[in-house]
């Protein structure tokens, strides 16, 4: 068997925790190659220590045939292994080409040759079909193209085999297709992939072999031919899960939430809302569906208050708030899981109970005056540690030492403890494993249950339906129409979607 990779006996610790447990991964030439876990179950560890950015407590690793020992992500590229990681490592402010040579070594007389790197480019954007202009500074480029020019930069230096750590948590349906399409042909041509995911359809239909990973021990390793996305689902978590949510009908109530022709710019100074119009009931969750980037998260940051509104009201159980400061909105009972746990959702060096109050932390109990009453903090946050099942060694961890299912349950236990009227969730499970998937839509459920208004927004077509009890479409920063969640067209909502508007709403 010609196997390009043999992980052996990999333990990684961590002080206390042991993330890696005498780990055994074998990767085939030619193949792509899954590696499937929960959110902490060690995939990330283990390729952060075939990528040289940690070493191992113990074991050895055999690349192309040798036993080599890997110490920094240079030795790594050198050997022939890329990775594109889930958050890119790329300097917003340089040219895509200037990205893709940095930290290269210097040619004759300490100077990189731009223009031959940026000729290179777009060789390699050819060969692959991938749209990517040397020229373009990165800050410019969406989510999909930066990720289009973290494979490239792998591929202009070489490697073989190309790990992609959660590589569709961002992207849209058109940039999966797009991204599967690039790696069968990277494979094709002899080369390998590792690829870490959450998502079992992907994995189903992209991937020839999966190692499960559970707890940072392999569960087993297994040809997709011969297995079913729920016997995967089985070997993550250990039990059955159930991918439908179960869900009674809504009974709605008062209105919670009003827009009356709202429109706001991006930050480029372009309109992205245009004439936004829509009521969200007590007890109800309304979705918000269609492909990132029109308007998502413009809508939000006007309703949250991050960003004004240039045209149209916002209401609140009948009160206007259009363009109030963003504490005066959430203190009114309103609760938001922002899109991006790093940047909106959390201060990473901070502790998870510094973290849980970050809302709350000048109020009473948590606050006497100016001083915190760290005793109380503490009770808080172990309370909802356990009732999150948040995992975690302590309420003193920084929740930069989480996983990104842990993390966003440290998100969700601080904005629903609050019981909400309001929830604004926006990309809920994104980069979740299906554990933490199933339990945040069931807390999602349980808030319309209690009577909270629940406004989802989410680019996950399958979560949308599965949760919504009405869908609204938005493309190009309007609403196309609005469906009822149990009597839903998907063909309709497709063309929706793509900018067909619908005659009658609901």
């Amino acid at each position: 068997m010609d196997y390009i990779l043999e992980m052996r006996e990999i333990i990684k610790e961590f002080g206390a925790l042991r993330a890696n447990d005498r780990v055994n991964l074998k990767v085939k030439r030619g193949e792509i190659h899954a590696l499937l876990g929960e959110n902490g179950a060690g995939k990330t560890t283990l390729m952060n220590i075939l990528y040289g950015l940690y070493q191992p407590t113990s074991g050895e690793i055999i690349f192309e045939g040798r036993l080599v020992k890997i110490t920094s992500p240079r030795e790594a590229i050198e050997l022939g292994i890329g990775m594109v990681h889930q958050h890119f490592m790329l300097i917003p402010a340089l040219t895509v080409a200037e990205n893709i040579i940095l930290g290269m070594k210097a040619g004759p007389g300490g100077l990189l040759d731009l223009k031959q790197a940026a000729t290179r480019i777009k060789e390699l954007s050819h060969q692959y079909g991938l749209d990517v202009d040397p020229y373009a500074k990165v800050w410019q480029l969406s989510v999909g193209q930066q990720q289009r020019v973290e494979i490239v930069k792998a591929l202009y230096r070489g490697a073989r085999l190309l790990i992609l750590d959660e590589p569709t948590a961002v992207l849209t349906p058109q940039e999966v297709r797009e991204l599967f399409r690039v790696l069968k042909q990277f494979t094709r041509e002899g080369h390998t992939v590792i690829f870490i995911s959450h998502k079992l359809d992907e994995v189903m239909s992209l991937c020839d072999r999966v190692t499960v990973l559970r707890a940072g021990r392999v569960v087993g390793t297994v040809e997709t031919s011969k297995t079913s996305k729920e016997e995967l689902a089985r070997m993550m978590v250990g039990r059955e899960v159930f991918f439908k949510v179960d869900k009674k009908p809504c009974c709605p109530g008062e209105v919670i939430l009003e827009l009356k022709g709202v429109e706001a710019l991006d930050n480029k100074g372009l309109k992205a809302l245009k004439g936004i119009s829509f009521s969200l009931y007590r007890g109800e969750i309304l979705g918000i569906a269609g492909v990132d980037g029109n308007g998502q998260s413009e809508l939000v940051e006007v309703i949250t208050g991050l960003r004004k509104a240039i045209a149209g009201k916002v209401f609140l159980k009948g009160q206007d708030i259009t363009n109030l400061p963003p504490r005066k909105i959430l203190e009114q009972n309103v609760a938001h899981i922002p899109e991006d746990r790093h940047l909106r959702g959390l201060v990473m060096e901070m502790s998870i109970k510094e973290n849980l109050i970050l809302q709350t932390y000048y109020q009473q109990p948590f606050s006497k005056g100016f001083i915190l009453d760290w005793k109380t903090i503490k009770e808080h946050a172990c309370r909802l540690i356990k009732e999150y099942d948040v995992r975690a060694l302590s309420e003193e961890v920084p929740v930069k030492n989480l996983s990104g299912g842990n993390q966003q349950k440290v998100i969700l236990a601080r904005e629903v403890c609050r019981q909400p009227e309001l929830l604004i969730a926006m990309h809920p499970t994104r980069g979740l494993d299906v554990g933490a998937t199933e339990y945040i839509h069931r807390r999602l459920v349980e808030e319309r249950d209690r009577g909270a208004a629940v406004l989802l927004i989410s680019t996950e077509l399958d979560e949308v339906l599965s949760l919504s009890d009405r869908i609204a479409v938005l493309y190009e920063g309007e609403i196309m129409g609005i469906v009822p969640g149990g009597e839903v067209d998907i063909e309709e909502l497709g063309l929706m979607m793509a900018g067909s508007r619908r005659k009658v709403a609901c």
